[in-house]
């Protein structure tokens, strides 16, 4: 008898279901199915244009975003290459500025230079005639 009851049971649920489904309240079934579905087919379009205006907003910002780093990088370049004609600027200057104290050096070397040479030749006039004078002196006695 306990295989009659766990044998009826299972099919007792299968009776009732084919009861629900081809009985009387076949169409009250169908009428709640399709009011069901409806709701969820709403809900649905509901969420997809939600999705559909995110997704649309997020294109536009996306768009400010991309014209707002544009003009930044070009802002940025202008700016590079103004600093960078300054600071060729400045090395043209330094370069020229180096130069002329290079020339200004090299003629105050030769200078210089000149000048001693010129001394030396001086003191060796000197010197010679003081050895001149001093043999001189020496043979005169």
């Amino acid at each position: 008898m306990s295989e009659e009851k766990t044998v009826s049971k299972p099919m007792q649920l299968w009776n009732n279901a084919l009861k629900a489904v081809k009985g009387d309240s076949t169409a009250q079934l169908v009428e709640q199915f399709t009011a069901e579905m409806t709701l969820v087919a709403e809900g649905l379009c509901e969420d997809q244009a939600r999705l559909r205006q995110s997704v649309e907003e997020l294109r536009r910002e996306d768009d400010r975003t991309a014209q707002r780093l544009a003009s930044e990088v070009q802002a940025l370049e202008s700016a590079i290459r103004e600093n960078q004609r300054d600071t060729d600027q400045r090395l043209e200057d330094m370069s020229r500025r180096l130069a002329a104290m290079e020339s200004k050096a090299s003629s105050r070397q030769k200078k210089h230079l000149g000048l001693v040479q010129q001394l030396t030749i001086l003191v060796s006039i000197a010197c010679g005639t003081w050895l001149l004078v001093t043999i001189l002196n020496l043979f005169a006695r």
